[in-house]
């Protein structure tokens, strides 16, 4: 019956990981093209940002769609973040929307800390049940 347990908990895992790895590849899209919007924005470089700026939204709304907690609250303010800098660089307002990049930067950041927390978490009772 214990064997039996493990295997559907070790099931149930995988298939949980592998919605993670997809949640994860999002979330680290969304990190990568919102830092180099931030890059190329304090650089001056609106279009690239803009460009970025886009890319990030698209993967931070993909990674929202399946998280869950403080991490979904975090995600949707970068989304909102995101918006805020495509439609000032779209208006040419550089600086301004580098700082809408930054605060979405913050939060994925914190968003990605809370899944990372998570897995830790789901790790931690793994090891214990195998004890």
């Amino acid at each position: 019956m214990k064997k039996l347990i493990l295997i559907c908990a070790g099931l149930l895992l995988l298939s949980a990981s592998a919605s993670a790895f997809a949640d994860d590849h999002h979330a680290a899209a969304a990190l990568e093209h919102t830092s180099a919007a931030v890059i190329y924005g304090k650089n001056g470089h609106t279009a690239i940002l803009l460009e970025h700026a886009k890319a990030a939204l698209d993967h931070t709304l993909a990674a929202s769609l399946k998280a869950k907690g403080v991490s979904i609250n975090h995600l949707e303010s970068a989304v909102m973040e995101l918006q805020e800098a495509i439609d000032l660089s779209e208006s040419g307002h550089v600086g301004t929307a580098t700082k809408h990049a930054q605060a979405a930067l913050r939060h994925i950041k914190n968003s990605n800390k809370n899944i990372e927390d998570a897995h830790t978490k789901v790790k931690n009772i793994q090891r214990d049940d195998q004890k």
